[in-house]
């Protein structure tokens, strides 16, 4: 258990992730990343086929959460992901001008069809179910699921998953944090869904549910900053492949090669590692759950 009294502290482990993805296997789109010089002058805006010509439309939800973006302002460039966007556009030579916002639901971002929107960016992890509906870029987050609750929780104090067995936990609708409570956790009470983690805090502090699942920088943000007496309860064990965030793009999207090629610079050069210590809290001495 790990009480969150002070503000979040600044720190990363950005590096983690060109660790793993440089030794664990990251599953890749059927585009795959653009390396040789010709395949480099196509990603440009005068040659990238985007949905309005010399502009890049990254979409996201509304609200768009801490601390990810800040302020729900996407376009301030605040925010682990809207610092990452503006800087994948500046690798395919988009000014901050050129670049447009839109307001698109988590689920219907990974849901089947055509899209409104160039890339998006919410914390989508990748998985092989989402990419049968939409493609990814590389990854450029390591991700840890993660059970907060408050002081006053039941499951305040718990150590393992078997001590979360009764709780009723809950986490926002299509994502993995709530297939991390179905498949890890297996509480013998149904989990309840949300369609945001408003929703799910909600419920948390009214005693709605003993205890939310987010990703790990969404719990240390939502203890520190938004929940009284919050609480990490611990982060959830990691099964197979590590969980990634990948940027999502309409499936078979031509932009999908140029854009894990901006990522994959921005994790080389350090870039991610920088950002990732600028806007994320460092999550070190966050309890592990077995």
């Amino acid at each position: 258990m790990l009480r969150r009294h002070t503000p979040v502290a600044l720190g990363g482990a950005a590096l983690l992730l060109a660790a793993v993805t440089a030794c664990s296997p990251v599953e890749e789109n059927d585009s795959t990343t653009a390396t040789s010089p010709s395949a480099a002058a196509t990603c440009t805006p005068a040659t990238l086929a985007t949905k309005t010509a010399g502009k890049l439309t990254i979409g996201t939800d509304n609200p768009a959460y801490e601390p990810w973006f800040s302020e729900n302002k996407p376009d301030n460039g605040k925010g682990y992901e809207s610092a990452v966007a503006y800087q994948v556009a500046e690798r395919l030579g988009y000014q901050k001008s050129d670049v447009v916002w839109t307001q698109v639901t988590f689920n219907n971002a990974i849901a089947p069809g055509p899209k409104a929107f160039d890339i998006d960016v919410n914390q989508f992890s990748i998985t092989d179910e989402r990419r049968a509906a939409v493609d990814f870029s590389s990854p450029y987050y390591l991700v840890r699921q993660t059970v907060i609750t408050t002081g006053k929780s039941k499951i305040a104090g718990a150590e393992s998953l078997a001590d979360l067995k009764s709780a009723k936990l809950g986490a926002q609708v299509g994502t993995t944090s709530y297939q991390a409570i179905t498949d890890l956790i297996k509480p013998t009470t149904e989990p309840a869904v949300f369609n945001n983690n408003d929703d799910a805090k909600k419920a948390l502090e009214n005693g709605t549910v003993d205890g939310i699942v987010v990703d790990l920088p969404t719990a240390f943000y939502m203890t520190a900053a938004e929940l009284e007496d919050g609480v990490i309860v611990g982060q959830l064990p990691q099964v197979g492949v590590p969980e990634q965030f990948g940027i999502v793009l309409d499936r078979g999207s031509p932009l999908t090669g140029c854009v894990s090629r901006a990522v994959d610079q921005l994790r080389q050069d350090g870039t991610l590692a920088v950002l990732e210590k600028t806007w994320l809290a460092d999550t070190a001495g966050a309890p592990e759950l077995q």
